[in-house]
């Protein structure tokens, strides 16, 4: 008996403040709300690996999508996808197809990757500094950062590029062979440009 009264209470409790006006729902979520896209245009994302005899090989990103969000609270934030399967070093196939292969982006199994930045305040790209994030890559994710340059311009990514470098481990990501013949280190080279969410 106790347990239907029970019941019933429950049932009834929630009804009766929504007659007395005392029943509020919950407002809906607010949604991140997209900025800016990356113009493919004229960005440029670039990579290089060292060689232990001092030997640069670079490389370049053509295939990539990249948004900047502005959150409910007023930060921002970026999302960065880029194929690694469409990643090559100009000039060199050989060595193409081996930066695709297992032993080191292993496109087969995970042709993206992929950056999501910590929320930052609008200014920061205009000022420069530290963009902590995370990186999914091979199909690890790592907290990594990235160097953003001073901007040159008022609107960075509009009127001038944003200049943004980093440098990751290979062996955090599982990219460990040819420990012999490579630095540990892969450097990321980047020159953003923005164009306004929608716009073509």
């Amino acid at each position: 008996m106790l347990s239907r009264l029970s019941l019933f209470l429950a049932l009834l409790l929630p009804a009766a403040g929504v007659a007395a006006g005392q029943y509020h729902p919950a407002p809906p979520a607010q949604q991140a709300v997209t900025l800016y896209e990356l113009d493919q245009a004229h960005t440029r994302l670039e990579f290089e690996v060292r060689t232990r005899l001092g030997q640069r090989l670079r490389g370049e990103f053509p295939r990539y999508e990249g948004l900047v969000d502005l959150l409910p609270d007023g930060r921002q934030r970026v999302r960065l996808r880029v194929s690694t399967a469409a990643a090559e070093i100009p000039g060199k196939p050989r060595y193409t197809g081996w930066m695709r292969g297992d032993s080191f982006f292993d496109t087969l199994r995970h042709p993206w990757m992929e950056f999501v930045s910590d929320p930052f305040p609008p200014h920061a790209l205009a000022q420069g500094g530290k963009l902590h994030g995370h990186l999914t890559l091979r199909g690890a994710t790592r907290a990594e950062s990235l160097d953003v340059e001073p901007a040159a311009c008022e609107r960075p990514g509009l009127d001038c590029a944003v200049q943004v470098h980093g440098d990751i481990a290979r062996a955090r990501y599982g990219m460990d062979d040819w420990q012999v013949v490579l630095s540990e280190r892969v450097r990321f080279t980047m020159e953003v440009w923005l164009r306004e969410a929608g716009a073509r």
